[in-house]
């Protein structure tokens, strides 16, 4: 949840520079949403580093890919170091690498993508910015292809995306759209709460979702933060469990996420 919390609150569009004549050969991603695109889109020898979570299960939904690629320990002095042709992720600024001299090297800035059509966009993004067009266009065709291709759900009905210490994601993020996209109705919007409320235990109870929506870090009972969520009021109600990973960013893991939450839906009783 904090993680989420700065990566929407520091989120920053910039694309500085020209566009190269050649793809760049040397590209650094600054953090896990970054290093997702990255990975999907550009060859292995175009990456230089990622970044210090990429290979983290709890916030990279790309671990897997991450594997045998460097990550940035101390992203200021490492970047100078490799002098990299293309920086990803954000915050971009005069200041994203400290000594380096405003304008010295391409910058691509990602915002929290908050729908599936910013996620479409940023993969058009980082697939031009690194010299690979028509493999973003046909990592585009592939999700969409799948997302087509997932059941009508069987069962809908009020979901809330309800995390440690009674944080609930409300509209207007990525969660709610994918909630939309498989015909749940978001607690949020139900109650006007903003994109993120703290909704104690007895206000939570009382909506009566007709589902939960939890990360799987906190399926079992690990701190008071995700005790509250395995309270017996709340035991009745169906849950539906996603990797955090799957939704802090935008990327190819929105794909997953839908599909799982829509197996859920059609799950027998």
């Amino acid at each position: 949840m904090t993680s989420r919390i700065f990566l929407a609150a520091t989120a920053l569009i910039a694309l500085t520079g020209a566009a190269a004549p050649t793809a760049p050969r040397r590209i650094v991603s600054l953090n896990v949403c970054a290093d997702q695109y990255l990975l999907a889109l550009a060859d292995p020898v175009q990456i230089a580093a990622l970044s210090s979570n990429a290979r983290d299960p709890e916030l990279s939904a790309a671990t897997t890919r991450a594997r045998g690629f460097r990550t940035l320990r101390r992203p200021a002095e490492e970047v100078l170091a490799i002098r990299p042709d293309l920086i990803l992720g954000f915050p971009i600024g005069p200041n994203a690498v400290a000594g380096a001299p405003p304008g010295q090297w391409r910058t691509l800035g990602l915002a929290s993508a908050d729908s599936y059509g910013a996620i479409l966009d940023q993969i058009r993004q980082v697939a031009r910015a690194t010299g690979h067009v028509d493999r973003g266009e046909a990592l585009i065709a592939a999700m969409n292809r799948d997302l087509a291709a997932l059941p009508r759900p069987r069962r809908g009905g009020v979901a809330a995306y309800y995390q440690r210490r009674g944080y609930m994601t409300g509209t207007g993020t990525l969660i709610d759209d994918l909630m939309r996209r498989v015909g749940l109705t978001n607690l949020a919007a139900k109650l006007g709460k903003p994109p993120l409320a703290q909704v104690p235990l007895e206000e939570m109870v009382a909506a009566r979702p007709d589902w939960l929506i939890v990360e799987s870090a906190t399926d079992r009972v690990v701190d008071q933060g995700t005790e509250m969520l395995h309270h017996p009021a709340l035991a009745a109600v169906p849950r539906i469990s996603l990797p955090q990973s799957w939704t802090v960013c935008g990327g190819p893991a929105y794909v997953q996420a839908a599909r799982t939450i829509m197996a859920r839906l059609n799950a027998p009783r």
